[in-house]
């Protein structure tokens, strides 16, 4: 359903001159769309530009159709039809100390399904230098091995990567897959695993969505609840915290949401893996968040996998998948073999503004 636009830009306005007062024109008018987009406005492509002007008082409305590909003219188009060129600067840096050489397994770089995207590669980067060697576990993804000597250790990489600027395909008329029906190397993401107990959650799901829409609805439906039950807090994370623990608990970080989700849906039947990744802040509020891994989840409907957000329970703009699997304990970033310190860790997203991005003149 499709918000209505006067009063979707008349509420929108104030966040989009806090951004003018900044001087932020490009990050604006970037902010501008992906906010349309998630609010599923319709509006002529003409008319985007006109309101965008007259909240911001910037008038060149062509320099901004030139700059962000809005070409090609349309009497009528929704927002998700926009397209946008952009790039990301992606990265992280890890600083540990081991009291002794000790073995790491790394699963830390893009994964294949955006190859083709890096423009600057992942290489890891181990400061002292050491040898690192490479393999593909049973889900696909890359990953690392490395023996840490004793004493403190950098790991890092940073890298560019290109993005079509689309927010997440929102697949309304997605019907819900017989279990008859899946491929057989989808049905290992419909059984329990380490932090999704499906056989203590049965019951809950069926009492709480058995009278939902299979398919789509279902699968919202869920994410909805999920992003309304467990509040968010840093201060409350836990690596050891199971679906179940969250659903009593009602607290955690983005990796609980998504494996109550992907617990939840896999008692109903439906097919759910866990995703982590980097996650751009691009076409949300500020104050940004400190940047920080993300998790997500892909649930099989309508025949192939879609992506689901319950913690944000938005489509969003600039996300890059790393790993998938059944849960955390399969993509975890670091997994240690003895013991160690974990001294420092940043993570950072950032939209890189090319020559033909960085400015509103030519």
């Amino acid at each position: 359903m499709l918000a209505a636009a006067p009063m979707f830009f008349i509420d929108l306005a104030a966040r989009v001159q806090v951004l003018h007062a900044q001087g932020a024109v490009v990050t604006q008018f970037r902010y501008f769309l992906c906010m349309c987009r998630n609010a599923h406005v319709a509006i002529t492509r003409s008319g985007i530009l006109k309101e965008f002007v007259k909240m911001s008082g910037t008038a060149d409305v062509m320099v901004f159709s030139r700059r962000f590909a809005i070409a090609k003219p349309c009497s009528r188009i929704s927002a998700p039809q926009i397209g946008l060129l952009l790039q990301f600067r992606v990265g992280f840096e890890l600083i540990y100390s081991f009291p002794q050489p000790t073995p790491v397994i790394l699963v830390v770089n893009i994964h294949d399904s955006r190859a083709s995207d890096i423009v600057v590669p992942d290489f890891l980067v181990t400061e002292p230098s050491i040898s690192i060697s490479s393999y593909r576990d049973r889900f696909g993804n890359q990953c690392k091995r490395v023996l840490a000597p004793a004493g403190r250790i950098r790991l890092s990489t940073d890298c560019i990567v290109n993005d079509n600027g689309q927010t997440d395909e929102i697949a309304f008329g997605a019907w819900q897959d017989s279990v008859e029906d899946l491929p057989e190397d989808v049905l290992v993401f419909l059984l329990g695993s380490r932090y999704c107990e499906t056989d203590r959650l049965s019951e809950i799901a069926w009492q709480l969505f058995s009278q939902t829409v299979p398919g789509y609805p279902r699968v919202q439906a869920i994410c909805d609840y999920v992003h309304n039950h467990i509040a968010f807090n840093y201060q409350n994370a836990r690596s050891s915290r199971t679906a179940l623990e969250s659903l009593k608990e009602r607290t955690g970080v983005c990796r609980d949401y998504a494996h109550l989700a992907i617990a939840l849906c896999r008692c109903m039947n439906i097919p759910a893996r866990y995703c982590t990744g980097y996650l751009s802040d691009l076409g949300t509020p500020l104050p940004y968040p400190v940047g920080d891994f993300a998790a997500w989840m892909e649930v099989w409907i309508g025949g192939r996998w879609h992506t689901f957000d319950p913690r944000n329970n938005v489509s969003r703009v600039g996300r890059v998948l790393m790993a998938r699997g059944r849960d955390a304990c399969d993509v975890a970033i670091a997994t240690t073999f003895g013991p160690n310190t974990l001294e420092s860790f940043r993570v950072w997203t950032d939209e890189v503004l090319t020559p033909q991005t960085s400015g509103v003149g030519s």
